[in-house]
């Protein structure tokens, strides 16, 4: 198809919607190692997992082998609100920058949630719903995960509780709000709630907390109240199979004009943008029918990718969850409270771990500050304001432009841009302001944590 003849958004119909959700693992020669039980070192079997997590989604965490799990009627029902997402050509910012390469975004913000987070929510809320419990608990950073989940609950009758971490509680108030419109109960972590809780706020006095805290908290509560079950939004292989319809439906928006991309690029922090949006493209790398250079971009203050360590470590920071082995800057790292976006979890999904290991993909780490003025640009000419989390992929999907435009190269370009920035005011102010510092950790700091990482035979 000719060039002029792709318009500035791809949709597809609402019967091109992916059908079944996609389960990289199946295609993985090197499968994630399994998680493992905290107090015997043994693989979790399903029956434990099922103390805290349905047994649905049990299922969905422990499948190596169904490479496509089908979508139940149900869900494909409410994603319809909201999806097929756009696929938009950004050929206002391929003008600014004045680069050959071609530059599309899958936008995942057309939601009330404002990002992707939906995608996995109301997958989780309906298998909640279905096992007839009561409700479920949660933790959050920025807050878009707590939002989605607080909005999935909302519809489908569920209570929800969500421990969000103490320096997102007091930056973001009016995403916390919105988690409240929705009838959720929101508590700055870590809390006086739990003993877990209590526990860290007396190990570190003042602490602005982190997911790792507010993970703890989540599954302590969950497993002292009958009736519910913990629910992640990240990290877990449940999480990036649900997220997989991201990528499902950008193959397929460009298949439809015949366009294959060089270079696709989601920002990282516990995986599950990234690993949605990437998993069918890493498909065809796995089967070996197909190439791409896959990126993912970490913020240089919590680098598990590009500075952490292959090993196996608690996915909390209270040691109460499953020990998977991931790339990891320690359970118990928290981030610096300048620290503007929501990618503060100190590890990585198994499975992108594996991937990354293997080397199926890159990592880069930006500073923040970089982070933001390429989230004003694009702002500027594209007309959306973008997450910070997103924003660490604008970031490098500039760069790569800009290295096409000194070389002549006409790459295509993909990234994610999975949430909307306007809960997220408080951190452009501090850039705007010139309170917005470049924190990066030392080498001595994260050998302090890793050198706690515990001893797995």
């Amino acid at each position: 198809m000719a060039e002029n003849k792709i318009p500035y958004k791809i949709y597809l119909e609402e019967d091109e919607m992916p059908k079944a959700w996609y389960n990289v693992r199946a295609d993985m020669k090197n499968k994630p190692a399994p998680l493992l039980n905290p107090g015997t070192h043994q693989p979790m079997t399903a029956e434990e997992l099922g103390g805290v997590f349905c047994a649905d989604l049990v299922a969905q965490e422990l499948d190596n082998d169904n490479a496509y799990i089908e979508i139940p009627q149900e869900i494909r029902d409410f994603y319809k609100m909201y999806r097929p997402s756009p696929l938009v050509r950004a050929y206002c910012l391929e003008e600014k920058l004045q680069t050959p390469a071609k530059i599309y975004y899958k936008f995942e913000g057309n939601n009330t949630s404002g990002s992707h987070k939906l995608n996995s929510a109301i997958a989780q809320a309906y298998y909640a719903k279905k096992q007839g419990l009561k409700g479920v608990t949660t933790e959050t950073g920025a807050g878009q995960w707590g939002t989605a989940l607080s909005m999935a609950c909302s519809y489908l009758g569920l209570d929800c509780k969500v421990y969000m971490v103490k320096v997102s509680y007091e930056q973001k108030p009016f995403r916390r709000e919105v988690m409240r419109v929705y009838g959720a109960s929101v508590t700055p972590s870590p809390s006086m709630e739990t003993e877990i809780g209590k526990k860290i706020n007396a190990e570190h006095p003042g602490t602005t907390g982190s997911l790792g805290c507010a993970i703890s908290e989540a599954v302590e509560a969950a497993v002292k109240n009958p009736g519910y079950r913990y629910v992640l939004g990240s990290v877990l292989n449940q999480v990036l199979l649900h997220q997989s319809v991201i990528g499902l439906e950008t193959k397929a928006a460009l298949d439809k004009y015949g366009i294959k991309p060089d270079m696709i690029i989601g920002c990282a922090g516990g995986g599950s943008n990234l690993g949605g949006l990437i998993s069918p493209f890493m498909g065809e790398i796995l089967r070996g029918e197909a190439d791409y250079d896959i990126v993912a971009v970490e913020p240089a203050s919590c680098p598990s990718f590009t500075r952490g360590k292959f090993a196996y470590d608690f996915c909390d920071t209270g040691m109460v969850c499953p020990l998977a082995k991931m790339y990891t800057l320690g359970s118990d790292f928290i981030p610096s409270a300048n620290h503007a976006g929501g990618l503060r979890y100190h590890g990585m999904s198994p499975v992108l771990s594996q991937l990354y290991d293997d080397g199926l993909m890159r990592a880069v780490s930006v500073e923040q500050t970089k982070v933001f003025e390429a989230a004003e640009q694009f702002a500027r000419v594209e007309g959306i304001l973008p997450a910070p989390e997103s924003s660490h992929a604008i970031r490098v999907a500039i760069d790569e432009a800009l290295k096409c435009k000194e070389t002549g190269e006409e790459k295509t370009i993909v990234f994610g841009l999975t949430g909307t920035g306007y809960f997220d005011m408080v951190a452009y102010e501090k850039f705007h302001d010139g309170k917005m510092d470049d924190y990066i950790p030392t080498d001595e700091e994260l050998a302090k944590y890793a050198a706690k990482l515990p001893k797995i035979d």
